[in-house]
């Protein structure tokens, strides 16, 4: 079954969300191109999803939709105008100005990076199709000054 879309995203449905290989998991999410992929799911978020729906009463369908100031969901699911909305009046309670959507998408790349994360791994978080991408995303360059593989191990005896 495929998502509905918000412009170029998927809504994410109860459904999508599953355990696979003892892992949470949005499964079956379509990106930009049709491209389709499998977005892992900490379980910290896991439990602030499941905190979220039971609040707002949601137990199927679109995870994320509207809900008015009484506690009514309202609508199918957010749009993209909300999540500008909701994204750039949280920065503004933390004194960040000119905060947008892809800008958090920039930085979980880093801090997936800074964490250890391998490049390869972090793309397919993304859903890049291609590791140029996800490197300038990271702000990557190429070192040749100690580079990765002067010391592998497998130098011949007597140096090089």
């Amino acid at each position: 079954m495929r998502s509905t879309s918000i412009g170029t995203h998927s809504a994410h449905r109860i459904s999508h969300l599953q355990q696979r290989d003892g892992h949470w998991a949005i499964v079956d999410l379509f990106g930009k191109g049709g491209h389709v992929r499998t977005v892992p799911v900490p379980a910290w978020v896991k439990v602030a999803i499941d905190s979220w729906l039971a609040i707002a009463g949601i137990d199927t369908g679109i995870i994320f939709r509207c809900v008015s100031r009484t506690g009514h969901v309202w609508g199918n699911r957010l749009s993209e105008k909300a999540v500008w909305w909701v994204v750039r009046e949280y920065a503004k309670l933390v004194g960040i100005d000119n905060l947008a959507p892809h800008d958090l998408r920039r930085t979980c790349a880093r801090l997936c990076h800074s964490a250890g994360g391998e490049l390869e791994q972090i793309q397919f978080l993304l859903g890049h199709r291609s590791v140029e991408t996800t490197e300038r995303y990271l702000g990557s360059r190429q070192r040749l000054v100690q580079a990765v593989n002067d010391h592998l191990g497998i130098e011949p005896p007597g140096g090089s």
